[in-house]
């Protein structure tokens, strides 16, 4: 059977390695004799998984011994809610960039919960780019936290340098491009993600957590809404994602088998150039969203010179194996995701596509 040419958003392509181990274990688990997720979440067996997956993520990250790795449930879009429900507290303000419609729900959420602003948008650009942000404007002792998108799906772009807050936290949804590159930790103090793009399948949200702030949570809040729920039973309160945290393990393991983030890092740098340099070499033909100094490394957004090309496009790309390349529906155009598990291969497949079907089009001309 032939791979597909998967160019998905989200959820997205998973590396055909991981899915031969899960398949190779898919009925008799480790000789128990069960699939993985018929095993009990309490189970030793079980337990292994969810230390090793956490243990994995630590060493790949690097990520120092005062924070918490959780697993939860409800994707990032119920951290838009849980963030402020355990961080803001009366009196406070929580500070929010907007670089795309994910930081625009995300603050949405917040303000059911307490005071919030806006301190840096790109909104009346389109979010064509990562709004300018100083933090030196903040200068409001009664901060809750600042909280920004590492990455925007829709939009194509990405922060490349991050800020760093001495006096206040740094909260960050790195839903779509956590494991892609080398991070600092200790420059934020809470990280969450929804698996379902460079980690492993929908189902899982990872938050890595600065343990100090888990002495600041709101004590009133519901059980399964407070991260010290989560942080004193290592997760397991109740009953996990097993499944998909099984695979989020596999695919840890395979990014440390490979060579780990800086390995990663190489190649998202290499199908990056190569999607960026054949838009930009196509003399106006294919035209990017993101400015330059903004632009993804995990989504290249791009559209054609009229409506009318762009579905020609999109339509013989589908016919000729290409999955997933059409723009979101707020930007229109199209969009090419080019996560870790894409296969260079795959990219230069597409670049290739992409340049017949500009020779032709303007053939015809």
């Amino acid at each position: 059977m032939n791979r597909a040419l998967n160019f998905n958003a989200g959820p997205a392509a998973l590396p055909e390695e991981v899915l031969k181990a899960a398949e190779a274990n898919w009925l008799n688990f480790n000789g128990s004799g069960m699939a993985i997720m018929e095993l009990s979440h309490r189970s030793k067996e079980y337990e292994k998984v969810h230390n090793q997956a956490q243990e994995l993520l630590r060493k790949l990250l690097a990520i120092p011994d005062n924070y918490e790795i959780l697993f939860l449930q409800g994707g990032a879009s119920l951290q838009f809610s849980m963030v402020p429900m355990n961080l803001l507290t009366e009196g406070k303000t929580a500070h929010y960039i907007l670089s795309g419609v994910w930081s625009e729900k995300a603050i949405q959420e917040a303000k059911k919960i307490g005071l919030t602003s806006v301190i840096a948008s790109s909104k009346e650009e389109n979010y064509r780019s990562i709004p300018p942000f100083d933090c030196l404007s903040l200068t409001d002792n009664n901060t809750a936290y600042v909280h920004l998108t590492s990455n925007n799906t829709i939009y194509g772009t990405q922060w490349q340098t991050f800020p760093v807050l001495e006096k206040f936290p740094l909260v960050a949804d790195m839903s779509s491009d956590i494991l892609s590159k080398k991070l600092q930790i200790n420059n934020f103090d809470l990280i969450y993600a929804g698996a379902q793009k460079n980690l492993g399948p929908s189902g899982v949200t990872v938050v890595i957590m600065n343990k100090e702030l888990l002495t600041k949570s709101n004590e009133s809040l519901p059980t399964m809404l407070n991260y010290n729920t989560f942080a004193e039973n290592n997760s397991l309160y109740n009953t996990p994602p097993t499944l998909a945290i099984y695979l989020l393990k596999l695919v840890l393991e395979w990014v440390d088998e490979i060579g780990g983030l800086p390995f990663i890092e190489n190649t998202n740098e290499e199908k990056a150039k190569l999607l960026y340099d054949c838009i930009d070499e196509s003399e106006g033909f294919f035209i990017g969203h993101a400015n330059k100094e903004s632009r993804s490394k995990m989504n290249v957004t791009f559209k054609l010179k009229d409506e009318e090309t762009t579905k020609r496009f999109l339509h013989q790309a589908k016919e000729a194996g290409f999955i997933g390349l059409n723009g979101h529906r707020s930007v229109g155009g199209c969009r090419a995701s080019i996560y870790n598990a894409v296969p260079v291969e795959h990219v230069l497949q597409l670049v290739d596509f992409m340049t017949k079907f500009r020779k032709n089009s303007l053939q015809k001309i």
